[in-house]
């Protein structure tokens, strides 16, 4: 990930794309994204009115401010009718989302396909693509380095279990989210995972969003506005890992080799991507101030 693609994306919540009125409410719930859903929040019978409230919306709202919110737009699986809509309206909408989420991926190859269709157009619209089936599980390393649109990958736990066969507690999908992990840090994207559903037990959103962090996960997706403080939390650096991410970027800058000695602890150089992030991410959530 390119340093100037390095951003805070901790917390996600979705807005159906037939309640478009939900829309600026949920811009100020503190969420770093907000996705309107094409997908599984609408009806199939509804799906033709979302997409066009949600071309609507973004001509009217706009792609958003840089350092607010980013705005996607969840499209429905490209092996589908509806999918294929919903990338021929915003081929064709005056202001596309900047960037959409694609369900339902399989391969690489349609990650690939649809950034030739959208350089065709001119479009300049960024990726997040979601893992939660079988076969990309197993192509998920090479779909996280399919296009330089993506900007991360988002494990879907509920459909993945339905594919392995199981049930999506933390033990049942451990395999499956570790393997989105290293395909994600991989690729230098960021990991997004599956919302906790339970809305009335807050120590077990905590408890599995540390876990997530302590796999490699970067953020976590939310089904209520009340979930996002804990996830901005549990997903942000702290006051001390921030300031030893710029103490070992400093004895990097002041050092001639690949490695430094801090504390007594040998660091070598592929730390320091690492630290870079942490302080990109730092510096862009006290900005927001």
């Amino acid at each position: 990930m390119t340093a100037t693609a390095i951003r805070p994306r901790r917390s996600l919540i979705f807005v159906p794309g037939d309640k478009p009125q939900m829309f600026p409410k949920a811009l100020k719930t503190g969420a770093d994204i907000v996705c309107i859903d094409l997908e599984d929040a609408v009806a199939p019978g509804d799906k033709d009115d979302a997409r066009e409230r949600t071309v609507a919306l973004f001509a009217e709202h706009g792609p958003g401010e840089a350092d607010g919110p980013e705005r996607l737009v969840r499209i429905n699986s490209l092996h589908t009718p509806d999918g294929l809509k919903d990338i021929t309206a915003f081929v064709d909408a005056r202001v596309p989302p900047p960037a959409i989420m694609i369900a339902k991926v399989k391969s690489r190859g349609e990650i690939v396909l649809l950034d030739d269709l959208l350089t065709e157009c001119d479009m300049a619209t960024r990726f997040h693509v979601m893992i939660e089936t079988n076969e990309a599980l197993d192509a998920a390393y090479a779909i996280g380095q399919a296009s330089d649109r993506i900007d991360s990958l988002v494990f879907g736990a509920i459909d993945m279990a339905a594919d392995l066969r199981t049930t999506p507690t933390w033990e049942n999908m451990f395999y499956a989210r570790s393997r989105v992990v290293h395909a994600a840090a991989g690729a230098g994207v960021d990991l997004l995972d599956v919302p906790w559903l339970d809305l009335n037990d807050m120590a077990g959103l905590e408890r599995e969003a540390r876990a997530a962090a302590a796999l490699g996960v970067t953020g976590k997706a939310a089904i209520h506005p009340k979930q996002i403080p804990i996830l901005n939390e549990v997903f942000c650096p702290s006051a001390d890992e921030i300031q030893r991410a710029r103490e070992i970027i400093a004895a990097f800058e002041a050092s001639t080799g690949g490695l430094v000695v801090i504390d007594g602890k040998l660091i070598e150089k592929p730390v320091l991507r690492s630290m870079q992030r942490t302080v990109a991410i730092a510096e862009r959530i006290a900005g927001r101030g």
